[in-house]
């Protein structure tokens, strides 16, 4: 059998695990299974890709999987100075991985089910304050005042990501017709294809109204895609593009801790929550499937949560 590199294009300079042909075709048929029935995203998928090579390159035949090998294999990691994180995202892949396998007959039972794997500390990003988002803004819209098309695109795009709180991905995702600006709302396809509307204030309105007006037009090319924010050239904006132009608009602000658009949403609802929000209601806003994830993103604490329950429960 001939091998084959698990993914060429993985990480610059670092070698890609060499599978085998007979594991390469399963974990190519596995990794289909994730893009196109558990809708997962190409980034998820590429990171499955990479988490699973190193395993899976142990092994001539998929069913060669075993529980010793799998915790070898954290193992390993955890002594080549492997993150927590790290170690949890691992174990994570390989649970789906082996489950799926014995699901579909590749593999007589499930080791994953058994595989135990560090729980990861919550890595948050730091929250910029009230006074820092305003002088955020204050910056974005001074930069925008003189109508430059990719400026009114970058206020317009920084007044969502925190108005919403959406991810970067859904963002850019997002198309002309998903807005809704009588409502001031806004429609965006979540994780697992999940398809959720997120509401935005004045300000957001005015910055999308703006570069809706006098920055898309000039853009926009005959061959742009119906994308609400278009690059430089008339395509879809990158996501690469917007973590620039969001770090960039933080680094305006003196003594602002360096944060992206993740940054930005964690800000939003750590600000609504701040402000007296529903748990409930961030959560849904978030587009998070559990509530413990929203109350991981924004620092609701033990207090906070007392207060909640001996506001709406009948019997605090």
């Amino acid at each position: 059998m001939s091998p084959t590199p698990s993914d060429p294009a993985a990480t610059p300079g670092v070698e890609p695990p060499v599978l085998s042909t007979s594991v390469t075709a399963v974990l190519d048929d596995f990794l289909r299974y994730l893009a196109l029935e558990r809708g997962r995203s190409e980034h998820t998928v590429r990171a499955y890709r990479g988490d699973l090579g190193g395993l899976l390159s142990r092994v001539d035949e998929v069913s060669g999987l075993d529980l010793g090998l799998l915790r070898r294999w954290l193992a390993e990691g955890h002594a080549a100075g492997l993150g927590r994180s790290t170690l949890a995202r691992r174990a994570a892949a390989a649970r789906t991985f082996t489950a799926w396998a014995h699901r579909t007959g590749r593999l007589a039972n499930d080791p994953g089910a058994l595989l135990v794997s560090p729980r990861p500390r919550p890595a948050l990003p730091d929250v910029l304050d009230a006074a820092e988002t305003e002088s955020l803004f204050t910056a974005a819209v001074a930069g925008a005042a003189e109508g430059e098309p990719v400026a009114l695109r970058d206020l317009a795009i920084v007044e969502l990501l925190y108005a919403t709180g959406v991810r970067v991905g859904e963002l850019c995702g997002t198309d002309v017709d998903d807005v809704d600006e009588c409502r001031r709302a806004l429609r965006v396809l979540g994780k697992g294809n999940k398809e959720r509307t997120v509401v935005f204030g004045v300000p957001a309105a005015r910055a999308l109204r703006r570069w809706l007006d006098g920055g898309r037009p000039a853009l926009a090319r005959d061959s742009s895609p119906p994308a609400l924010f278009l690059g430089a050239r008339g395509g879809r904006v990158d996501p690469r593009i917007v973590r620039e132009v969001v770090h960039a608009a933080v680094a305006a602000v003196p003594g602002a801790p360096d944060t992206g658009p993740h940054g930005l949403r964690h800000a939003a609802a750590t600000h609504m929550l701040a402000g007296g929000a529903d748990l409930r209601y961030v959560q849904e806003l978030l587009g998070h499937a559990k509530l413990a994830t929203t109350q991981l993103y924004t620092h609701v604490t033990v207090e906070r949560l007392k207060v909640v329950h001996e506001q709406a429960h009948p019997r605090a």
